[in-house]
């Protein structure tokens, strides 16, 4: 019984492909990759397309072409990615063979951003695979600087290579950071869609492809025993939690730009916050579920000065021990200015004002050098009454909880109150624990491995659109000209390899509140 549901589970034959419902076959097309001799393209996106065409999920005919400035012949380019494969792969060994047949489909072409005439040779590159689709359907990734997307958006126009009116499909997916705020994300997504509709666009987040994430949607309106909880009613406060036990590092000069609340919480955060809270949409189709996260998102209160002043906790890491290795501070990290104010850490306690979400603190918090890597939602439910066994056990009875993993580990936990066996009536929290590994036995697939699928077959579900950028970046905005170049604080400093500043926990402790250290699901 138990392994026929859990196949009918899993199984796409009877439920259906990813969110967006009954998933599309693959037509056949040729996948471009501006930035080709990227960390990106080694690391992510070559292993993630070895790994669909691995599992036959690739077109039944396609190419990959790698276009980038230095000068590398198919073989030599070929070598690269098996050489990256075989470190970064998540099966080992590679198969060769397998490895042989893929690789057959790669090709570079040799190419400055900024030179039409290299375009005109990309374009004589893709005539010669013939005038099918091979030609016609191009997927476009720009695994390049922002500030080039305009550029080579307006290139491949120009060389009749992306087109707003064709019968055959283009598509151009970019990666973040969408602009570092509302006004530079709005001219960013006037550039990309001036030569391509909205529906061609498709900003990439890969935290939108982890298994979790994706199944939140389905925990919450394919299970009425939780759905009727997920409210005002039964909700105490809700926690998102995502940690990192890495420190700055080599990116100290992009971190000096960016710090924590532009890097993880205008995209990671908010779109997990968004799927959390959000609204049944009508149907799975990619816009309706994508409007109900605009709805939410744009229900979230803005802050005032005032505001950020009481519900925004900034925190900068000093020298600590993580893990039993001596960690510098930040200021003493490479490309880091010895006076900076950018944030490592950020907490904040946002209210969303809707109907089923009114008077609900949701606390957000993400930091460098903490004590694990973990991204984790903790749904927190109000404590019974005081009376019964809440009066008699006193702060032994737990308040009950959810808590959604997204990595490592991903799965999901219910925390409850059982009675400790024995004579006397003493309780304990215990926990009900469900992991993907051991439920399902089947491997994980990584996020690029979904999001490149998904854009292949063009399901935008997982996808940014323009508006949920532009709002996610009014909210951040407004916390940034709160903080008004305000240095920090003595209480916003924390060591490296603990949970973060004393300020944090200040910031819970108002609503009697604490911070829950990540629990690690087996």
């Amino acid at each position: 019984m138990v392994s026929s549901v859990n196949h009918s589970i899993a199984s796409d034959e009877l439920c259906g492909g990813g969110i967006g419902g009954e998933r599309k076959l693959p037509e056949p097309c040729t996948i471009i990759i501006f930035g080709a001799s990227g960390d990106l393209t080694a690391r992510k996106l070559i292993p993630a397309l070895y790994h669909l065409f691995k599992e036959k999920l690739m077109p039944a005919a396609f190419r990959v072409v790698g276009f980038a400035r230095r000068d590398k012949t198919d073989a030599s380019w070929r070598q690269e990615l098996r050489d990256a494969l075989h470190q970064f792969s998540r099966t080992q060994p590679v198969d060769e063979k397998l490895w042989q047949v893929f690789a057959e489909n790669l090709c570079y072409c040799q190419g400055d951003l900024s030179d039409a005439a290299d375009y005109q040779k990309l374009e004589a590159l893709l005539t010669s695979f013939g005038s099918g689709p091979l030609r016609e359907n191009l997927l476009f990734y720009l695994a390049i600087s922002p500030s080039q997307f305009g550029e080579v958006v307006e290139q491949i126009h120009h060389c009749k290579l992306l087109n707003k009116e064709s019968s055959a499909w283009q598509r151009v997916v970019v990666e973040k950071p969408f602009g570092h705020d509302l006004a530079s994300a709005h001219a960013l997504n006037r550039e990309l869609t001036r030569y391509a509709h909205e529906a061609q666009v498709f900003r990439i987040d890969h935290y939108l492809g982890k298994e979790t994430v994706q199944n939140i949607l389905m925990f919450r309106f394919s299970n009425s025993i939780f759905e009727q909880l997920w409210n005002r009613n039964s909700v105490d406060h809700i926690q998102i939690t995502v940690s990192e036990k890495l420190g700055v590092g080599g990116r100290g000069g992009y971190y000096e730009e960016s710090g924590a609340l532009r890097d993880m919480v205008q995209n990671h955060m908010l779109q997990v916050l968004s799927l959390i809270a959000m609204e049944p949409p009508v149907s799975l189709e990619a816009e309706a579920v994508r409007d109900e996260k605009v709805k939410l998102l744009k229900s979230i209160r803005l802050l005032t000065p005032a505001d950020v002043a009481r519900q925004v906790v900034r925190g900068q890491y000093f020298a600590g021990v993580v893990g039993g290795e001596l960690r510098p501070g930040y200021r003493q990290e490479p490309k880091v200015k010895t006076d900076s104010n950018v944030e490592t850490y950020v907490a904040l306690k946002l209210l969303i004002d809707n109907w089923r979400w009114s008077g609900v603190p949701f606390y957000l918090r993400t930091g460098k050098n903490l004590p694990q890597s973990t991204s984790e939602v903790r749904i927190q439910f109000r404590p019974t009454p005081n009376v019964l066994f809440a009066a008699q056990c006193g702060s032994q009875l737990d308040a009950n909880a959810i808590t959604l993993r997204l990595q490592p580990n991903e799965g999901i936990s219910l925390r409850f109150n059982g009675k400790v066996p024995g004579l006397s009536l003493g309780v304990r929290p215990v926990r009900m624990h469900f992991s993907y590994d051991s439920e399902f036995g089947a491997y994980t697939p990584e996020a690029y491995e979904r999001l490149l699928l998904e854009a292949i077959v063009g399901d935008a579900t997982l996808f940014i659109r323009r508006d949920e950028v532009e709002t996610a970046w009014q909210i951040v905005d407004s916390i940034r000209q709160g903080w008004n170049g305000q240095p920090l604080t003595n209480r916003e400093f924390y060591a490296a390899g603990t949970w973060g500043p004393i300020a944090a926990d200040d910031l819970l402790a108002q609503a009697g509140h604490v911070w829950h250290e990540p629990q690690v699901i087996q």
